[in-house]
C-alpha cells in the first residue's frame, strides 16, 4: 500500500473516530467486556461489508463519481432522488453536530489566550478556516489528516500508557448486566462510531491509479483502525473504573475527570484527543458533501464551498445546544444510506447486462458472499433500525 493509499485508510480512520469514541465505554461497561467486545466485532463486520458493497458499485458505474452519479447510473432517476435526500440530511447533521463541538472547543481555546469569543463567532471561524482546507481538494485534505491523525493516535497512546497500570482484573472481569434489550440498543452508537462510507466515492476518484485489490485493502485497513482503537480504549477505561461509576456518569467531561485523579496532564490530553477526533471527522464528511455538491451542480469551487458550509453552519447557529440530538437523527438515516443503498446499488449493477460484458473483457471486483452475505447483511440493517427506534 503506497502513502497515497495508507492516506486514504487514514481519512477512512479518521472519519470514523470521531468524539463519540469517548463515550464508548460508559454505553458498553455494564454489559461486561464480552458481550461488549462481540457487539463491537458485529458492528465493524457488518459496516465494513456494507463500506465494499458501496466500493462494488462505485468501480462498476464507472469510478471518479460522487454518489449522485452512482445513484442515478445504478437506481435511475428515483433512487438518485431518495439516496441523494438521505446523503444531504445525514451529511449535514453531521456537519452540524462537528460544528457545534468543535465551536465549543474553539471557544475555550481562544479564552484560555485572551480571545473572548461567543459560541456564534467560534462555531462561524471554525467553520470558514475548516471548510477552506476542505475547497482546496482532497490531496490537501490527505495531507494535513495524516498529520492530525498521527498526533491523535499519539494522544491516545498516551492515554493507554497511563491508564494500563491502573487496570484492575477484577474489573475486567465483571460479568455485567444481562439485559440483551438495553445491549442492543447500544448498538446505534457503535454503528455511528463506523460511519465512515461516505468518504468511499470520493476516495475512489482521488486514488483512480489504485488497482481494485488496493482499493479493497484500503477500506478494510481504514476500518480496522477504528476497531482496534475503540477496543483498547473500552478495555483501558473499564480496567481503570467499575461498572458501577461508568454507568453513573452523565457526560463525556465526567469521564475524562475520573480518569484525570492522580494523573497530571490526562484531562488535557483527552481534550487534545477530543479536538483532533471532531476535527478529521469533520475534514473527512465536508469532503464527501463537498464533491457531493461539485458532482450534483458542477459550479465553480467558490460556489461549492458556499452551498456545502451555509446551510450546516446556521443549523449549527440555531441548534447550538443539541450535539448528541443532532447525531442521533444522523444514526437513522445512517442505517439506510450506509446498509440498504449499497445494498440496492450491488443487486442492480451485478444483474445488469453491461457488467456482465465488462467481466469478459477484464476482472471486475466484486465482493465475497454472495446473496447469503447479502441478506445477512440485509438483517444487520433491519437489526440495527430495531436498536434505533426500541
Amino acid at each position: 500500500m503506497n502513502m497515497k493509499l495508507l492516506g486514504s485508510s487514514l481519512i477512512i480512520a479518521g472519519t470514523a473516530l470521531g468524539a463519540g469514541m469517548l463515550a464508548i465505554p460508559m454505553v458498553l461497561a455494564q454489559f461486561g467486556l464480552l458481550w461488549g467486545t462481540m457487539l463491537m466485532l458485529l458492528i465493524w463486520v457488518g459496516t465494513t461489508y456494507a463500506a465494499l458493497l458501496l466500493l462494488e458499485a462505485s468501480i462498476k458505474a464507472g469510478g471518479g463519481l460522487g454518489m449522485n452519479s452512482i445513484a442515478r447510473k445504478t437506481l435511475g432517476k428515483g433512487g438518485q432522488v431518495v439516496t441523494n435526500g438521505l446523503l444531504y440530511a445525514l451529511l449535514v447533521c453531521l456537519l452540524m453536530a462537528y460544528i457545534i463541538g468543535a465551536g465549543d472547543l474553539v471557544k475555550k481555546l481562544g479564552s484560555e489566550v485572551g480571545l473572548a469569543l461567543t459560541p456564534s463567532q467560534a462555531q462561524i471561524a471554525f467553520t470558514v478556516i475548516a471548510g477552506l482546507v476542505v475547497a482546496a481538494g482532497t490531496g490537501v485534505i490527505d495531507k494535513l489528516n495524516r498529520m492530525l491523525f498521527a498526533a491523535m493516535v499519539l494522544m491516545l497512546a498516551m492515554t493507554l500508557i497511563t491508564l494500563v497500570p491502573g487496570i484492575s482484573l477484577d474489573n475486567l472481569a465483571s460479568v455485567g448486566s444481562d439485559n440483551k434489550i438495553a445491549l442492543v440498543k447500544t448498538s446505534s452508537v457503535l454503528f455511528t462510531s463506523f460511519g465512515f462510507m461516505v468518504v468511499i466515492p470520493s476516495l475512489v476518484t482521488y486514488n483512480h491509479e489504485a488497482t481494485q485489490k488496493q482499493l479493497r485493502n484500503m477500506v478494510i485497513v481504514g476500518s480496522l483502525i477504528p476497531l482496534v482503537s475503540y477496543l483498547f480504549w473500552l478495555y483501558a477505561a473499564i480496567g481503570n473504573l467499575s461498572p458501577e461509576q461508568l454507568i453513573g456518569f452523565q457526560d463525556v467531561s465526567e469521564l475524562i475527570t475520573a480518569l484525570s485523579v492522580n494523573r497530571s496532564g490526562m484531562q488535557l490530553i483527552l481534550s487534545v484527543f477530543t479536538g483532533l477526533a471532531l476535527l478529521t471527522s469533520f475534514l473527512g464528511v465536508a469532503m464527501a458533501l463537498f464533491d457531493q455538491n461539485a458532482d450534483t451542480f458542477r459550479q465553480n469551487r467558490a460556489v461549492t464551498y458556499v452551498l456545502t458550509f451555509i446551510l450546516p453552519m446556521l443549523g449549527a447557529l440555531l441548534a447550538a445546544n443539541q450535539f448528541l440530538s443532532v447525531l442521533s437523527y444522523a444514526g437513522i438515516i445512517l442505517v439506510f444510506l450506509a446498509v440498504f443503498v449499497p445494498m440496492a446499488m450491488t443487486l442492480k449493477v451485478r444483474q445488469s447486462r453491461q457488467n456482465q460484458d465488462q467481466s469478459v473483457k477484464g476482472e471486475v471486483y466484486q465482493v465475497r458472499g454472495g446473496m447469503m452475505a447479502m441478506s445477512l447483511s440485509f438483517l444487520f440493517g433491519c437489526f440495527l433500525l430495531m436498536a434505533e427506534l426500541i
